[in-house]
């Protein structure tokens, strides 16, 4: 029997919302939330996914994660602004702090947003491809609790910080670059772990900062950065550029996720948008980035490539697919879905998309808000 199974991205998306619904969030911000995690699964990315809704729900119901919906503008100076997002789950605040910026863009050309007090945002992508949609250069950023050492260390001092950029383009879809900042994500690390196998010695450090091939010993270890010094450096400045920057968390003061779901993650985002009209040519500007994709799609193959791609371009083209063909969805996933919608009273039915025709929407039974709510005061 395989391990995933193919599920319909509207009764996913349904089934999710609802139960962030019965958790305490508004349907339309709920949707929002469901809408993020579906879409992670849909392009390939399922670390981003649902499988991060039980998490998701543990903190609100113990008050790590608040049901807020918006975060609170501390501070505004024309093309800048400081957001306060009060622990709200990241896809609400980080949508809202990327259309703030976009807005400023529109108005001076250039607009950064910087959000304190913040949670996990899903991929970056999400952000930076909002801005691009609104012809703006859009780039966004997000810290994590530390994972990786400075070259030559032995203790954790940077987070494997994800960081975003989207280019508009006049025809097609925009360039997305979304990456992290390790060499390989602990997901392979753990995988080689359990077939057994080794590992590159570039992808982690055993437990005193020596690089090893031994998965297990890299799983008590460290991530190493990538490119060395050079991501290492990367990940530092987006530490700077989210937790310093915005007076919220950093370095040691984010928590892990899934260390203490009682306490805060405090993380921090940072958000730019560059309004490509206001430097004078923006005509100008999609002309030549249509070029410029063309001189890469273009170029020479080496033996055995069968195509060339831009930044994003291969998690688009699973999106399109997914969306026909059904989600894949882990079965472990699946049931972890299940039983986090059963504790706040949400049933789920069947999922699975029909082989001839539409797939089913069907309907899951809540409810109603408000019947979950945390067991702590959200902060």
């Amino acid at each position: 029997m395989s391990d995933s199974i193919s599920v319909s991205p509207g009764w996913l998306e349904k089934s999710v919302g609802s139960v962030f619904t019965a958790a305490g969030l508004s349907p339309s911000a709920a949707g929002k939330v469901a809408a993020g995690l579906v879409e992670a699964d849909l392009r390939g990315t399922p670390s981003h996914g649902v499988m991060l809704v039980p998490m998701y729900v543990e903190r609100l119901r113990k008050g790590s994660v608040s049901t807020h919906e918006t975060a609170d503008v501390v501070h505004d100076a024309g093309a800048i602004a400081v957001l306060d997002a009060r622990h709200a789950l990241g896809q609400l605040t980080g949508d809202q702090a990327m259309t703030l910026a976009v807005d400023k863009a529109r108005a001076h050309g250039i607009g950064a947003v910087a959000v304190r007090r913040a949670f996990h945002f899903g991929g970056a992508y999400r952000y930076a491809r909002l801005a691009a949609s609104a012809g703006c250069i859009g780039i966004a950023a997000a810290n994590t609790r530390p994972l990786m050492p400075a070259p030559g260390g032995a203790a954790a001092v940077v987070g494997n910080n994800p960081l975003a950029v989207g280019v508009p383009r006049e025809h097609g879809a925009p360039i997305l670059l979304d990456m992290a900042l390790s060499q390989a994500a602990l997901g392979k690390i753990r995988l080689a772990a359990q077939e057994g196998r080794p590992i590159p010695p570039t992808w982690a450090t055993d437990r005193t900062g020596t690089p090893t091939t031994d998965p297990t010993e890299a799983l008590v270890g460290l991530l190493l950065p990538a490119a060395g010094h050079k991501g290492y450096g990367l990940a530092l400045v987006v530490d700077i550029l989210t937790g310093v920057l915005s007076g919220g968390g950093y370095g040691g003061g984010v928590r892990g996720l899934y260390a203490d779901t009682s306490a805060p993650n405090d993380c921090a985002h940072f958000f730019l948008a560059l309004d490509v009209s206001a430097f004078g040519d923006s005509a100008g500007f999609e002309e030549r980035v249509t070029t410029l994709a063309g001189q890469i799609t273009g170029s020479p193959k080496a033996p055995n490539t069968e195509r060339l791609l831009l930044p994003g371009q291969l998690e688009a083209e699973r999106q399109d697919t997914a969306r026909r063909t059904g989600v894949p969805l882990d079965r472990s996933v699946l049931a972890a879905l299940r039983g986090t919608a059963a504790s706040v009273g949400v049933e789920i039915g069947d999922p699975a998309v029909p082989r001839r025709g539409e797939p089913r929407l069907d309907e899951p039974r809540t409810p109603g808000p408000g019947r979950f709510r945390s067991d702590s005061t959200p902060t």
